[in-house]
């Protein structure tokens, strides 16, 4: 049955579902990779679709932005419409001097700043990381297709707009790639509910080097980690 923020009944999402920040990059990935794509979900302009890519369901659906807006489309999807893999493909900031423009990051852990953890009353930290299974799936088809990519620590900010200054250097100081504003509670969720997930990024802005993508291409032209995204999905399903 249909959520507060989700239309559709349990079966209209494929067990994988990809989650671009931006709905408008849903839209995009639906009519461009898909075939027989049915749009599943409206509610609130965030779209959701479900089609076939190279014979396999694959379902994509925005998730909005920052961790707030993450955390309540991932939970439902993942506890209401039993959706078992969640692939964020979004845009990140680079914060380090090793990163390019168009760069694919996929975050093995997710630092962040937030208090999103709370709620679980945990006697200690909690190190939100990605599931091996979807990074080792990951890894071997960016191979297959050629793609280098950049794998490491990632930061979920609750702030996108800075009071005194930009992202802190000292995170750059630990090995910190890039920064965004939703994998942390992405990978929280699913470590609550026993589910997958991963974040692949594709960076958009280069924080260092001040060098930036512009909006239009920041939602149709990252095709590189959507055709990623999709590989791993078609591998997920053999399984």
């Amino acid at each position: 049955m249909a959520t507060p923020h989700i239309k559709g009944e349990k079966g209209d999402f494929a067990k994988t579902v990809l989650m671009p920040g931006d709905p408008l990059r849903a839209k995009f990935i639906a009519e461009t990779f898909l075939t027989d794509a049915k749009q599943i979900t409206d509610v609130r302009n965030m779209f959701g679709y479900t089609g076939m890519y190279q014979g396999v369901r694959v379902s994509v659906m925005g998730s909005g932005m920052g961790m707030p807006s993450m955390a309540i489309y991932s939970h439902e999807l993942f506890k209401e419409f039993d959706v078992e893999n969640i692939i964020r493909i979004g845009t990140a900031g680079a914060i380090s001097e090793k990163l390019e423009l168009r760069d694919v990051v996929v975050g093995i852990g997710a630092c962040t700043n937030s208090n999103f953890a709370n709620q679980y009353r945990l006697p200690g930290t909690f190190a939100p990381t990605a599931s091996y299974k979807l990074l080792k799936k990951t890894d071997m088809v960016a191979e297959k297709l050629g793609i280098d990519l950049k794998v490491g620590n990632i930061l979920s900010e609750d702030n996108f707009y800075h009071e005194f200054e930009d992202v802190n250097p000292s995170w750059e100081k630990m090995g910190v790639l890039a920064v965004e504003m939703e994998a942390a509670a992405l990978y929280m969720n699913a470590a609550r509910l026993g589910k997958n997930a991963l974040a692949i990024c594709t960076i958009s802005d280069h924080l260092v080097k001040k060098e930036y993508a512009t909006v239009e291409e920041r939602q149709t032209s990252f095709t590189q980690m959507m055709e990623l995204a999709l590989g791993v999905a078609v591998e997920l399903d053999k399984e």
